[in-house]
């Protein structure tokens, strides 16, 4: 089964470009000044865009952070549907997690900064919760093909479906419990630490896949 994406177009990548710049001018203005403080023309503004070159986009301002959110789960998909033969679902899932929160870098560790102020920023917003799950959602139902593919033909689509809803939902845990506190974005309680904890607690009564 491949798992490959597709090669965008220019059109396609450029779209994608506007579409995460205004999503990082929600987020940052969410972070200052929280939802309720923030217009669809504020972020507009901060992302350098017409105000109907917004609505083109998003429906709402909550909904604009939406790319923001998904681009991690985006790369880690990617990451996990490259590995070699030879390491089981479980190992791989493990690996790919623990990579993806690891905050290697100082670009990775402010993407999990800035997910960190949008859940905060969400604990008082329902709308912008109804997207973080939105995304979640999303993303599990896109990892279900990744899990499947590294399991191989033989696999059982229930237990397919249990590991990818397993590993999806170690993620949200993690970086929920994560934004909860002001732990750091590396070492003991950080969100790398936390979703593995979770990941071997929900997969660890699992039968095997295959």
């Amino acid at each position: 089964m491949s798992t490959k994406t597709p090669s965008l177009s220019l059109t396609e990548r450029r779209k994608a470009a506007t579409q995460l710049d205004i999503a990082r001018a929600a987020a940052e203005l969410f972070t200052e000044h929280g939802p309720d403080g923030t217009t669809a023309e504020d972020i507009a503004q901060r992302a350098g865009v017409a105000l109907r070159t917004f609505y083109r986009y998003f429906r709402s301002k909550q909904d604009a952070v939406a790319p923001l959110l998904a681009v991690g789960a985006d790369r880690w998909r990617e990451s996990l549907a490259a590995e070699g033969p030879g390491a089981t679902v479980p190992e791989a899932l493990e690996r790919s997690i623990a990579e993806a929160l690891a905050g290697a870098d100082e670009a990775a560790a402010e993407g999990l900064r800035r997910t960190r102020g949008l859940l905060r920023s969400a604990a008082a917003d329902p709308a912008l919760r109804a997207v973080w799950y939105r995304v979640n959602q999303e993303s599990e139902e896109k990892l279900r093909a990744v899990v499947a593919g590294l399991a191989g033909p033989d696999a059982d689509p229930l237990a397919v479906r249990l590991a990818a809803a397993a590993a999806t939902d170690a993620i949200r845990v993690a970086l929920e419990a994560w934004a909860e506190t002001d732990a750091p974005v590396r070492g003991k309680g950080a969100p790398a630490e936390l979703a593995v904890r979770c990941l071997r607690e929900l997969m660890g009564g699992m039968r095997p896949l295959t």
